[in-house]
């Protein structure tokens, strides 16, 4: 077992130290807005004893480390594990296929756009499915809705509008009754330029001045996310967009091509190992609109809930569908009990509260509040008991295969 090191990235949609209060840590870096523990080279854990990456780490010896299964399919640590604080809205987003990320980082490179590249879609050969657990109350935005749950609520909006100001309204819900609605009125909001703006402003105003309309909340977030990004496309593609509202300890799961958007809260993300990510809106990097279209599944889809396995009282598995990870949680109320953690592979475990005793078959070590460990395959199975008499809350994400 060894302790990690972990970089937290200032990214503006961050909190001011939200982070740093959940894990004990000195404030170092503000905003916070994701903590990376994992082996990405874009931003990688530390072996605190070894002072060596953790990418380099497990490059030394990937099957020993890994997993022989592991090592061979993946080739490397297949997830990244994150803690998440957002007090803005991040980008309205997608992530491509596997196949779509290998064939199309490779064209990249060919073409010899540098990796670092502003304008570069593909960091990665990877795909980016992910799933996001929250520790607060938090709000997304995830998959399309209905054409006709979206054609009501813009009528209801255009009602609300002088007659001069419905034009745009009227246009996108043309688009709606199209026979491919969704991709016909996600293709025009990106594209239609100072209209889709106006409209923005005219609908937003409208919510502000009745309360009626503010009393519906997926309206009342146009509000929100309009004040933070004016007349960006993107305020009117989240009227498109499932709103959802997680309490703490439910998750959602996110595959390739379902348009995103985490709007505000704290959370512990885990995702294959990427950084994969094509934009849409509500963002001021890399916007490619045709590429997003190419790889978004413009389909109505329910808000993506990812159910628990109840291993006990205190322990809950998450397994969404995707091989490259899982997350388990345990937030047990008394000290003494040995919970089997259920690990697959190479485990990043993080102590949010408490602190637990990992038990390995070469050795163990104490983990507190703030404190991270990267757990290889060789030394599995492991166990976590809780210790002292304060309740605790330990999360470890591995693969789904050994």
């Amino acid at each position: 077992m060894f302790e990690l090191k972990n970089a937290i990235r200032d990214y503006h949609w961050g909190s001011e130290s939200q982070i740093s209060d959940l894990l004990n840590l000195p404030a170092e870096t503000s905003p916070q807005a994701e903590m990376w523990l994992g082996a990405h080279p874009g931003c990688p854990s530390r072996l605190a004893d070894e002072d060596i990456a953790l990418h380099d780490f497990i490059a030394q010896d990937p099957e020993q480390v890994l997993g022989a299964t592991a090592a061979q399919r993946f080739g490397r640590l297949p997830y990244l594990f994150k803690v998440l604080s957002a007090t803005q809205p991040l980008s309205i987003q997608t992530h491509p296929t596997l196949k779509q990320a290998q064939e199309r980082f490779a064209l990249e490179n060919e073409s010899g756009k540098p990796l670092d590249a502003a304008d570069r879609n593909y960091r990665d050969d990877n795909h980016k499915p992910e799933m996001l657990y929250a520790l607060t109350d938090f709000v997304a935005l995830s998959g399309f809705r209905q054409p006709n749950q979206i054609i009501n609520d813009l009528r209801v909006l255009a009602a609300q509008l002088p007659a001069d100001k419905t034009g745009e309204i009227e246009t996108i819900i043309g688009c709606l009754q199209d026979q491919d609605p969704l991709t016909a009125t996600f293709k025009h909001v990106l594209t239609a330029g100072e209209p889709i703006a106006e409209t923005v402003q005219a609908i937003c105003g409208a919510i502000e001045d009745s309360a009626q309309l503010q009393a519906n909340v997926h309206f009342a977030e146009l509000v929100s996310i309009n004040k933070i990004y004016p007349s960006d496309p993107g305020v009117l593609v989240a009227l498109l967009l499932n709103l959802v509202f997680l309490e703490p300890g439910q998750a959602i799961s996110l595959g390739a091509g379902n348009v995103h958007a985490y709007l505000r809260g704290l959370g512990i993300e885990v995702m294959a190992n990427s950084d994969n990510v094509l934009r849409g809106g509500l963002t001021s990097k890399h916007i490619d609109v045709p590429e997003l279209l190419d790889v978004t599944i413009s389909q109505p889809s329910p808000a993506p809930i990812l159910e628990p396995i109840s291993l006990d009282n205190h322990d809950r598995l998450f397994k969404p569908e995707f091989e490259e990870f899982q997350l388990q949680v345990l937030d047990p109320q008394d000290a003494g009990l040995a919970s089997a953690l259920q690990l697959h592979g190479a485990a990043v475990i993080l102590c949010t509260s408490g602190e637990f005793l990992i038990k390995t078959q070469e050795g163990e070590r104490s983990i507190t509040r703030g404190q991270s460990l990267f757990v290889t395959a060789a030394e599995l199975p492991a166990t976590a008991t809780l210790q002292g008499e304060d309740s605790g809350q330990l999360f470890a994400a591995s693969a789904q295969i050994d």
